[in-house]
């Protein structure tokens, strides 16, 4: 530890970085390249795991989309196996995020008091055992039962994933990173479709028809997985020296190699506490990120994307079975799996450019919601019976989808992390994710299948798509909304709460310094630069 870090002379960045070491009261300057070499240590440890679990689980969750019309020729689709009608397949996938919803906050702020990378565990090893508790539905209590408890073991996810990216990153580095794993639910959503073909060529071998097969053979994949994670993801980091208590509980639990050692270990740490310093929340300082006017928008922003993209996950090859009845079950899962694809393509152009430029997130977020409404108009109106433009409309749609939810969570992230510490992203992301699935409950409960006068006439589903494009609309007025008061009224640290203004020993906290460090960077011409 001994080792300069250093800039250059004429580095532009100098007085910045100047700056920032001597507010921190260490007397080394900071080399960016090393800083940034750090963090692509931490991408290769953490982002991999990341993907992984969110593909396994993004796939047992959708399943039941594909097993309403896998093996329909033969009558082995989910509500012909299960006897269930429409309305019943809708009040299954509602009742997913009933659970969801309500259990999201508590999810988050235990994940925060106890080990994250257990928590993370125990979750993806929960959805992995429910998944294979779905092969046994027998009649429609069985199917909302396990509906209900996979709800409840997998709430807390995904914004516990944004989370436990901030005890690693300063939030200006998370928009980026969430947009790499959040690939996964677009993979998961093309690959399972295009796999689901093979599962219906299992039908009735073993007893089983090719849904079972699809969710057995998830299931136990997804619970190997979760048991790894006790391995595979480093704990929260410590300072360098220190470790992780291995009293009461903590000994029986499997030890996690630390994320990094040596001077990476120091380097990481001292650039990490520019943002904020860990210390333990209270109630209180809970109270008043709930009362933060800034939560309220971002709600609404994730409302409508996440109730678009969850309906559209959910009844692609219903909607598409809409604009061309003849196609069988097969060729419908085929079909579905290019609409993740450009779901995909979208993620990895628009997150990179949200996150260097990242005081204009707002208007990426818009301009992704547009093209969702565009794509909903081609799909509703477009040609006639059987039109193929119909479907590129879907296709549009999927395009749009893709950058909202990352951009949506880092600017949660970016405006709660500095003015309320890690309290603030704990609870104001699982308060997105959670109450904006709302709109999930409205897209599968209320739409589509769950709304049997809507799939008559020459424009199936028409009402449909006309709601989701009103949540839509919804979505971008709260952008700009949240946009104009942030102008107004800053985005200043909440003085009441103790863990974003000090730490333990009275040290002033100093928010994102690495953010300030990279201003410089942000734009089109560094953002291809190799270092």
């Amino acid at each position: 530890m001994d080792k300069d870090i250093r800039v250059t002379a004429d580095d532009p960045l100098k007085d910045d970085v100047q700056h920032d070491v001597e507010a921190a009261g260490r007397p080394e300057m900071v080399d960016i390249d090393r800083i940034e070499r750090v963090y692509k240590k931490l991408d290769r440890r953490i982002l991999p795991a990341f993907w992984v679990l969110y593909f396994l689980c993004s796939a047992i969750r959708s399943n039941i989309g594909l097993a309403q019309t896998m093996n329909l020729d033969r009558g082995h689709d989910l509500a012909s196996e299960l006897n269930l009608t429409p309305k019943q397949v809708s009040t299954g996938l509602a009742l997913f995020y009933v659970c969801y919803v309500l259990f999201d906050l508590p999810s988050n702020l235990i994940m925060s008091k106890l080990s994250p990378h257990v928590w993370m565990s125990r979750i993806v090893t929960g959805v992995g055992i429910i998944g294979i508790g779905l092969v046994g539905m027998k009649a429609a209590w069985s199917f909302y039962l396990l509906r209900l408890l996979l709800g409840i073991v997998i709430a807390g996810m995904w914004p516990g994933m944004s989370y436990y990216l901030t005890l690693f990153y300063p939030p200006s580095r998370t928009g980026k990173r969430i947009g790499r794993y959040f690939t996964a639910s677009q993979v998961s959503a093309a690959v399972v479709g295009l796999v689901s073909a093979g599962f219906q060529k299992m039908d009735g071998i073993g007893g089983l028809v090719g849904f079972q097969w699809m969710f057995l053979i998830y299931g136990i994949v997804g619970t190997l997985a979760g048991i790894s994670l006790l391995w595979w993801l480093p704990d929260r980091p410590l300072p360098p020296g220190e470790s992780h208590s291995r009293e009461g509980w903590r000994k029986f639990k499997p030890h996690s190699k630390a994320a990094l050692s040596g001077e990476d270990a120091r380097i990481h740490y001292e650039d990490l506490t520019r943002v904020y310093h860990r210390s333990a929340w209270t109630m209180r300082e809970l109270w008043h990120v709930l009362i933060d006017w800034r939560l309220w928008p971002l709600v609404i922003m994730y409302f409508g994307v996440v109730g678009v993209g969850i309906g559209t996950q959910a009844y692609a090859t219903v909607i598409i079975r809409g604009i061309n009845p003849d196609l069988t079950g097969i060729q419908l899962s085929l079909l579905s799996a290019p609409i993740w694809v450009m779901d995909l393509i979208a993620i990895l152009i628009f997150t990179p450019l949200s996150d260097r430029f990242h005081h204009h997130r707002p208007l990426f977020f818009s301009s992704a919601v547009l093209i969702q409404i565009a794509g909903l108009l081609v799909t509703t109106f477009a040609g006639g019976s059987k039109s193929w433009s119909r479907y590129g409309g879907l296709l549009l749609v999927g395009f749009g989808l893709g950058p909202t939810v990352p951009i949506c969570m880092a600017w949660t992230n970016e405006i709660f992390q500095p003015r309320h510490g890690e309290v603030g992203v704990a609870a104001a992301s699982a308060l997105v994710s959670g109450l904006g699935n709302l709109g999930s409950i409205l897209t599968t409960y209320a739409l589509y299948t769950g709304w049997p006068a809507d799939a008559v006439g020459p424009h199936k589903y028409r009402k449909s798509n006309l709601v989701m494009i009103g949540i839509l609309c919804a979505s971008i007025t709260s952008a700009a909304v949240m946009m104009v008061l942030l102008k107004m009224f800053g985005n200043s640290k909440a003085k009441q709460i103790s863990s974003a203004s000090s730490t333990s020993e009275g040290e002033a906290v100093y928010v994102d310094g690495a953010a300030r460090r990279e201003v410089q960077q942000r734009g089109l011409g560094r953002m291809f630069c190799l270092k």
